[in-house]
């Protein structure tokens, strides 16, 4: 058997994998991600341990567990000391202090951002790295290492410190096209190059399981450990998706869709990600939006309706809307705005809307911002002849339907549960020589259902270029405001009327 874990925002999930690829056993333990402060997103790591010991040991009993695999959860941040021990929680990929600190990044030479060969936005772990130098100086002064959430749990699994290039590539401090730490870079941004862990493949051993471990896990000592990847790179491999071509639409909390590639091409504008795969010399493209089951589950729950009676409601009500578009920017977004203070907003509403008419938007506008995603990866190259579709956000076929006629690409649905657990169980395979790729290719999960996407009614055509002009605008009209606001608070600092 192969364990594979996976150090998700708000759960671990642990899986055995057989070499067939068939799941034996998997279980998941939940921790908290604590908000101190308003738009913090933090997690006290010996959380993440924890949870991982009791989900392990439910388990592994009466189990022999030849190799263990990591995913984890990207762009965090622990700070720990050599030995692991946390000097304060991880800053998580959520996190939104560090605003500021991106003026760091926006003074360095444009040769620089174009090999970090990604958007510049909060949360992620070089720009959260500089908030606590900033503003925790002697806890960052401490630190032996700061590393990614999958790598502390497997220094606390081996008591060695590597990185990776998946988790790695997705920090703003890796040289993508030359797939290394960009030690000048961290420079100029005057970090201290001694806390990033030497880089190893994903898919090889980075140490064996102490005995200290092996107690708390309830495993053997010495079972071979695995490098791991992230999470995104982890769901790719779990799902058989290796090769270049293939291209997948996630659809959970976020959405991602992704592009394996064989050589490193960078979005001129940075609108687009670019990460390394848990295979050597392979990587990923992503347009990554932040708001798709976020701000449909927001939407349900302000309506007060369930899943059931949302769906009923919004699909009685014609393509379009009657007119109403929504804008589902509730957090931020990323692909292709890259706006963490992008806000949400229904527009064209009139006395003849009903509920139905505001769910049916909002399914829509989650779409067109997926859309918007889609064409940003046109701009690199990426233009699928067919997607797959994966994630728990797409489980019913009207709302599947909608998704493959508004992206105008045919949508393969596949069902791949607990996907980056079962990637980081086929790394702890690979990794130990008990599986090749083509091992791995013969698994691919069935096509459950294939969906082909109908011609786009002129009424929903009216509503997506009403939708692009939305963001913009909105924007325009947010700026106005803050200046407005601005210059009123001057007049009264200075007596004015």
């Amino acid at each position: 058997m192969f364990l594979g874990i996976d150090i998700g925002t708000g759960s671990v999930k642990v899986l055995l994998l057989n070499v067939d690829g068939t799941v034996h056993d998997e279980t998941s333990r939940a921790y908290k991600v604590n908000a101190p402060v308003e738009g913090w997103a933090e997690t006290d790591p010996e959380a993440w341990w924890q949870a991982t010991c009791d989900a392990v040991r439910e388990i592994t009993q009466d189990v022999t567990v030849r190799a263990i695999g990591l995913s984890g959860q990207m762009h965090g941040v622990v700070l720990c000391d050599d030995d692991g021990t946390p000097l304060r929680d991880a800053v998580l990929w959520a996190d939104a202090r560090s605003e500021q600190q991106l003026e760091h990044y926006r003074s360095l030479p444009q040769r620089m951002h174009e090999r970090l060969a990604n958007p510049l936005a909060v949360g992620m772990a070089g720009v959260s790295l500089l908030w606590l130098r900033d503003h925790e100086p002697d806890t960052y002064n401490a630190a032996t290492w700061a590393l990614q959430p999958k790598d502390w749990l497997r220094l606390k699994l081996t008591g060695e410190a590597f990185a990776e290039p998946s988790d790695a590539s997705a920090t703003l401090l890796y040289d993508v096209p030359a797939d290394d730490w960009a030690f000048d870079i961290i420079g100029a941004l005057g970090l201290d190059s001694n806390l990033f862990a030497p880089l190893v493949e994903s898919n090889t051993l980075a140490g064996s399981l102490s005995h200290a471990a092996a107690d708390a896990l309830g495993l053997r000592p010495h079972v071979p450990v695995a490098a791991g990847c992230g999470d995104a790179s982890a769901a790719l491999l779990g799902g058989c998706l290796l090769r270049e071509g293939a291209v997948q639409l996630s659809v959970g909390t976020a959405s991602q869709i992704t592009a394996i590639r064989d050589t490193p091409v960078t979005d001129a504008i940075l609108r687009t990600h670019l990460y390394r795969t848990a295979l050597p010399g392979r990587y990923f493209a992503m347009a990554a939006m932040q708001n798709a089951g976020l701000a449909l589950e927001w939407v349900r729950r302000q309506l007060g309706a369930t899943w059931d009676v949302f769906y009923d409601e919004a699909l009685a009500v014609p393509a379009g809307s009657d007119g109403v578009v929504f804008v589902p920017h509730l957090s931020g977004e990323r692909t292709p705005h890259v706006d963490a203070q992008a806000r949400g907003a229904w527009v064209g509403l009139g006395l003849n809307h009903t509920r139905g008419h505001l769910a049916r938007a909002a399914l829509e506008g989650v779409a067109f911002s997926l859309k918007a995603g889609l064409y940003a990866l046109h701009d690199v190259g990426i233009k699928p002849e067919s997607m797959r579709l994966a994630g728990g956000g797409t489980v019913n076929p009207a709302w599947q339907q909608m998704l493959a006629t508004i992206l105008e690409t045919p949508l393969e649905v596949v069902e791949v549960p607990s996907a980056s657990a079962r990637g980081a169980a086929y790394l702890a395979a690979l990794a130990v020589g008990a599986l090749n790729e083509d091992d791995i290719l013969a698994q691919t999960p069935e096509t459950l259902a294939r969906i082909a996407p109908q011609p786009m009614p002129d009424a929903l055509q009216y509503a997506w270029r009403h939708y692009q002009h939305l963001y913009p605008a909105l924007k325009q009209a947010r700026k106005r405001a803050h200046s407005h606001h601005n210059s009123h608070q001057h007049d009264d600092e200075n007596g004015g009327g």
